[in-house]
């Protein structure tokens, strides 16, 4: 593992004053571009959990849903996509929560999971926590039973893992 973290680490791209002066973005771009060290991470994420009988993997828009699709295949799991509200075509179930400034909605369908699923959450990154922690509370609402969460890169001076009512692993740390 240690070799992953390094080569993640080594082709994660900082990006000064994006998307606004005083942020630094870890780009993960370049981990996107190299097919075996996407496989690497893919697998990672897939071997935290491969015992653990996931039933369905729930993408956060839109870099999860990057890491969703590799990981159907790994975990033999259905695909969830949890989007920003408005861009799902069937009925939905939606949560709104806080951002720095303002608020945002996410939405799931209704039927995406069943009481009892046993659900793995997956995203690119997580900072304040707020979108992982309305996508544990949706999937509650429908009855799934969170597993676990899953993500490339964790800003830990953002506490974001404090918001997250589920357990976390996290490749990458900041």
């Amino acid at each position: 593992m240690a070799d992953l973290v390094a080569d993640v680490r080594a082709a994660i791209r900082d990006v000064p004053d994006f998307p606004k002066p005083g942020i630094l973005f870890y780009d993960i771009t370049p981990v996107l571009a190299d097919p075996e060290l996407f496989q690497r991470v893919c697998r990672w994420f897939a071997d935290a959990y491969r015992d653990q009988g996931i039933q369905r993997i729930v993408a956060l828009d839109a870099r999860g849903f990057l890491f969703g699709g590799p990981l159907v295949g790994e975990l033999g799991a259905s695909l969830v996509p949890v989007r920003k509200k408005g861009k799902l075509p069937y009925q939905t179930v939606s949560v709104e929560y806080d951002l720095e400034y303002g608020s945002a909605a996410i939405e799931i369908h209704v039927d995406a999971i069943q009481p009892g699923d046993k659900v793995l959450v997956v995203d690119d990154l997580l900072a304040t926590g707020g979108t992982a922690a309305a996508t544990v509370d949706l999937v509650r609402r429908l009855g799934g039973e969170v597993v676990g969460c899953v993500f490339l890169v964790e800003l830990d001076f953002l506490g974001g893992r404090a918001k997250v009512d589920a357990p976390a692993k996290s490749l990458i740390h900041y």
